[in-house]
């Protein structure tokens, strides 16, 4: 900010900003005090509604470095060479905590990546899990409800957690991924962060692959027991936020090894588990993760309000060469983000200095609306014109996808190895000792909490039906702290 005298939101100089103006010594407080009357106002709106879901966050700027050549499978132009680098934001954040909650707790950690590309800017929003807790964007509303606060209680109520997850067994996975050791990451940066869902890459030649994104911490994994989490949850709330702002300031930078798997697109309608199932893994021995970039964060935001709580990601943020899959739950957030930030920041959002394109210029007719700032001055507002205005270019960003049937409220398709236990079943077998031990302990402890034995019962048998064993010790655990 330039040195100079204080000033009014319109630029008048300020005479006293220590005494409000009143009707002679000691007498009340007289409305033409407008430095006054705008500082409180002002005050009162400093907060703008906070995000329903992924409220805590915390985020940093950085750079993307391509190391391998990936033009055979898209023509993204942020992808078009080795070495090419691409400014880059970052929000972590976790998902059922409100603004004020702690950082260190057992919950999914968000991952939205932000490249200020040449062709726009590419969002892509995952987690730091591979997997999601449910398949179809339509039971999205009641997950996070049963996350949140209870509406008679007021608290996070085991009842309403358990009670979906039982009588939602797609979540089997996600839970076991969420209870075992990597459920409390130590920091933002000792986690991996994944896209999560199916995505289409398509070449110059139009070719259609489908891939998943991998993001490997370079620090190492490391993570929290839940013994530890409470103490640091308790004793500093904002670890995670303050760990990777100090962590940039030594010039200690996080980086990440990127990846993607690819499947070509003809492997998905007979691939053995349904690709495009966000609950769901493709095994490496099946796809394995080829190295194609290094992520860095360098550069802390110098405010956090703007740059981080007024950011904005959406899934439906592509870019030539990259798009959407068939994924139920990606096609929900295609219209649910965007929606969210409309509400909550406003219909400008995209021209705030976090968010508007970087490295390319947004050429649009969309005008006006609660702060727009003019400028396209006076250029048509319409199109197709003849005064030069911006044309569209005739190409999609992604290629067609073939469809036949009949509209209706139906599943996804069944693939061979399709049910909601297999996955969980295998990472289950995939533990230590250990890690098994301490996983029963996480999950044991909480549905003990249950009120309900029919609850807690419908629970265990989702976790007996991935493996005898995961079952057989959860329902010991849990009758042991029951009585």
């Amino acid at each position: 900010m330039t040195q100079g005298p204080l000033t009014t939101e319109a630029g008048a100089p300020v005479a006293d900003n220590q005494n409000s103006e009143t009707a002679g010594v000691g007498g009340p407080v007289l409305i033409q005090d407008q430095l006054l009357m705008e500082k409180l106002a002002h005050f009162n709106r400093e907060r703008i509604p906070e995000r329903v879901v992924h409220a805590r966050g915390a985020g940093a700027y950085g750079t993307f470095t391509v190391t391998a050549d990936v033009t055979r499978y898209t023509r993204a132009k942020f992808l078009s060479e080795v070495g090419k680098q691409t400014e880059t934001f970052l929000r972590f954040s976790t998902v059922a905590g409100n603004l004020g909650a702690a950082d260190a707790v057992r919950d999914p950690r968000g991952f939205a990546l932000k490249f200020y590309t040449e062709e726009g800017n590419y969002d892509l929003v995952g987690n730091n899990t591979p997997v999601f807790f449910i398949k179809d964007a339509i039971k999205f509303p009641d997950f996070i409800h049963t996350q949140k606060r209870d509406p008679y209680t007021g608290s996070q109520e085991a009842d309403n957690v358990w009670d979906f997850w039982g009588l939602s067994p797609e979540s089997t996975h996600q839970v076991t991924w969420l209870f075992g050791d990597r459920g409390i990451p130590a920091s933002y940066r000792h986690m991996d962060g994944f896209g999560s869902h199916t995505f289409q890459w398509n070449n110059e030649a139009g070719e259609v692959f489908w891939v998943k994104y991998h993001f490997k911490t370079d620090q190492g994994i490391k993570c929290l027991t839940q013994d530890e989490a409470n103490k640091l949850a308790g004793e500093d709330p904002d670890s995670h936020q303050r760990d990777l702002r100090e962590a940039i300031e030594r010039g200690d930078y996080p980086t990440w090894t990127v990846g993607v798997q690819v499947m070509p697109a003809a492997d998905a309608a007979t691939y053995r588990f349904n690709p495009f199932d966000l609950t769901k893994v493709w095994p490496h021995a099946d796809y394995p993760v080829i190295e194609i970039g290094k992520l860095e964060l360098n550069r802390n935001p110098q405010n956090v309000f703007a740059e981080v709580e007024q950011s904005i990601f959406s899934p439906a943020h592509f870019v030539p060469g990259i798009g959407p899959s068939p994924d139920k739950m990606l096609q929900g957030r295609l219209f649910a983000y965007g929606d969210a930030h409309r509400y909550r920041v406003g219909i400008n959002a995209d021209h705030l200095p976090v968010n508007r394109p970087h490295a390319a210029e947004a050429r649009t007719h969309s005008r006006d609306g609660f702060l727009y700032d003019g400028r396209h001055a006076g250029a048509k507002n319409y199109e197709p014109n003849s005064f030069g205005g911006p044309n569209q270019t005739g190409r999609p960003l992604w290629q067609p996808v073939p469809v036949t049937g009949v509209t209706g409220d139906q599943e996804a398709p069944v693939h061979a190895e399709d049910n909601d236990f297999v996955q969980a079943g295998n990472l289950y077998r995939l533990m230590s000792e250990e890690e098994k031990e301490r996983l029963i302990a996480n999950l044991s402890g909480f549905i003990a909490k249950v009120s309900r034995d029919d609850i807690a019962e419908r629970a265990i048998n989702n976790f007996r039906q991935a493996d005898e064993d995961y079952g057989k010790r959860l329902e010991a655990a849990v009758q042991a702290l029951r009585g």
